[in-house]
Parts: structure tokens; sequence; C-alpha cells
């Protein structure tokens, strides 16, 4: 059992470090997504939150890590900045559904935590 959570553990770490987010802060991360994403992509992302159950089109199942946009245009969808981009700016930014807020009032250290706690829902 404690070499599992110790692999896991060195797996999320080794993630964090080649996605970009090393620093970045999860549990501070899921607050923020609790508090602003949740309604809509629900507790655990999968797009089945109160609000999320009424919207046409649904929101993102973001346990999958499936992400459609490349808002840098570096040939990669999905990527942190990709992340960090769609969550500051919305989803309409870049083609996407109007529906998908932007939340310009968080921090850049808050988008980036809420990257890092998005990355982490990925099963």
């Amino acid at each position: 059992m404690i070499r599992n959570l110790i692999a896991v553990a060195a797996a999320a770490t080794l993630a964090a470090v080649l996605s970009g987010t090393a620093w970045a802060d999860v549990a501070a991360g899921k607050t923020i997504f609790e508090t602003n994403c949740a309604t809509c992509h629900g507790m655990t992302g999968k797009g089945d939150g109160p609000v999320g159950m009424a919207l046409n089109p649904k929101p993102r199942d973001l346990s999958v890590g499936d992400f459609k946009f490349d808002t840098d245009k570096d040939g990669e969808t999905g990527t942190d900045a990709d992340i960090k981009a769609v969550v500051q700016q919305g989803g309409a930014a870049f083609g996407g559904s109007a529906l998908m807020a932007p939340w310009v009032t968080l921090s850049d250290e808050d988008i980036a935590n809420v990257t890092a706690y998005i990355r982490s829902l990925k099963q």
C-alpha cells in the first residue's frame, strides 16, 4: 500500500514537472475549482455539475484529459498554456462554447493552481 502511494506520488510529481506545473498548488487549485468550476464541471470534473446538467453543450468531462483547443498554436492541444488560456479567456475566445465563462478575476497563480488540479482529475 505504501509503495503504491509512493509510486503514485512520484508519478504525479514527474507529470507536474514535465507539464510545467511543478510549482503549482493542487490543493489550492481544488479549492478554486470547487468554488468556480464545479457547478458546471462537477466535483470530480466529469461535466455533471448541477448547472452543467442543464447546459447545451454539456461541459467538458475533464477527467478524460482530452482537450480540444490549441490556444497558442503550437500544434499541440491541451497543454498547460491552452488550459490556462481557456480558463482565463473563456471558451468563446477560441471558437468554443460561450457557456465556458472567462475567469478574468483569477490571478495567474490561481489559474496555474486550477490547471494543476484539472490535470490531477485525469483517470
